[in-house]
């Protein structure tokens, strides 16, 4: 499904919540409103601070959770489809398309249509990004509320050991393909028998998306337009220079694992035991990484490929939203809900907590916000993440379309093909699931 958010179970997230309204959970009550989403137990805890901060304010609003297990798709179907729909659906920005497609969601627009002066104030306090990744045909289907994106954590110490130069802070001063492959290479050590005793760099994202960032950074559009698009850019030089660059560094240049490699231990812990210098993800890894012991480490953008023409370097969206059924009986309490958790106030509560980034961006630049990350030295990767972010593509069609280039793209990155194989089979097979062969 998607990297960062479908790591925890119903169960796990369930024994770390605490709280009234996490304990109303495990009851039957009809008149709460009741809230759909998934989280690993840090991430439940902060949301259950933002529940109850809500219910403080509106204490005539009792919020009941409702955690999804691995599938939040179908489970949301499933419930939909049997009249059970929660009021308030936690939406990802590569699968909500399909809700929308099939009339789950409300249109935010005939909420925020009524006080146009919030409307205007939210727009202007959002990264445009982020909050058009949840426009689709017309209407507005959820409100973003955290920015996850990808950059790249790095082991300040490993670095300074190779004598390599600490990488940029901003995504507008992007180091270059080759800079950042000369790093990994220096940071990258063998054994006496010639096996690789430290990577250079690990991936802790889903691979064949990662690749497809560096495709986009090399100057590519992958999806156009990016919301329900009607072609692709998978037979552009560019984005095919790209992704092959990715899968060499595992393949030809032997300075990340190869996905054999990884079976018995994953990318993360390579990383966070010092076994690799640079690791690929997202702000879902900032707690791990900054709770791990004696681990050096600062964040630092995505590499920019030869062909980018002098752009900045851009991050995936990454972004949940918070959605409302469109059947749902509470409809206006549940929009006091949506309202509260992605404006200011559980914005706020979000920059405190330190675990998510938030979207507002005067919420993202608080001293609050700074505070809680404040032996990061380069701040800017997280706020400028926002203006700084390539749209993944949104549509309906994303479960066929995702199956497709998994296949297509796992070839290249396991060398059993490269990626001018783009141009040929996989090309046309994603043209006819847009609709355009």
């Amino acid at each position: 499904m998607d990297r960062r958010r479908f790591l925890g179970c119903a169960a796990a997230v369930g024994a770390g919540l605490s709280g009234t309204a996490a304990l109303a959970g495990c009851a039957r009550d009809d008149d709460a409103l009741t809230f759909f989403f998934q989280a690993r137990p840090e991430e439940a805890r902060v949301r259950m601070r933002i529940i109850d901060a809500f219910q403080r304010r509106h204490p005539d609003i009792r919020v009941r959770t409702v955690l999804s297990g691995p599938d939040p798709l179908q489970q949301m179907l499933t419930y939909c489809a049997g009249g059970k729909c929660p009021d308030v659906l936690m939406a990802w920005e590569l699968l909500y398309a399909g809700l929308a497609d099939r009339g789950v969601l409300l249109d935010l627009n005939t909420m925020l249509g009524r006080d146009p002066r919030y409307a205007a104030q939210l727009r202007a306090d959002s990264a445009p990004a982020l909050y058009d990744t949840f426009a689709f045909k017309g209407a507005q289907y959820a409100l973003p509320e955290q920015w996850s994106g990808v950059f790249l954590f790095y082991n300040t110490a490993l670095f300074e050991q190779a004598g390599v130069a600490p990488p940029p802070a901003r995504w507008t001063e992007a180091w270059t393909f080759a800079e950042f492959l000369a790093a990994a290479q220096a940071i990258t050590k063998r054994d006496r028998s010639g096996r690789i005793a430290r990577y250079g760099f690990v991936d802790a994202w889903v691979p064949y998306l990662s690749a497809a960032c560096f495709g986009m950074n090399n100057g590519a559009e992958w999806f156009r337009p990016a919301v329900n698009p009607t072609a692709h850019g998978l037979a552009d030089p560019r984005f095919t220079a790209g992704f092959q660059f990715y899968a060499d560094l595992a393949i030809k240049h032997r300075v990340a694992p190869k996905p054999a490699e990884v079976q018995a231990v994953s990318t993360q812990d390579l990383f966070l035991s010092g076994r690799a210098g640079m690791m690929m993800g997202g702000h879902w890894l900032y707690s791990e990484v900054v709770g791990a012991d004696n681990l050096p480490f600062d964040v630092t953008v995505l590499p920019v490929g030869p062909d980018a023409g002098g752009r900045a370097s851009k991050s995936d969206v990454g972004t949940t939203g918070l959605a409302i059924a469109a059947g749902s009986p509470r409809r206006e309490q549940a929009w006091e809900f949506v309202r509260f958790a992605t404006g200011p106030e559980g914005q706020a509560i979000i920059a405190d907590s330190g675990l998510f980034v938030p979207v507002l961006k005067s919420v993202v630049h608080s001293p609050a916000f700074a505070a809680a990350h404040a032996g990061v030295r380069n701040l800017e990767v997280f706020t400028g993440g926002l203006d700084n972010s390539h749209q993944f593509p949104v549509t309906p069609k994303w479960g066929e379309v995702s199956a497709t280039l998994d296949r297509g793209f796992n070839k290249v990155l396991r060398g059993a093909a490269t990626a001018d194989s783009f141009r040929h089979g996989l090309s046309a097979d994603v043209d006819r699931l847009l609709g355009q062969a």
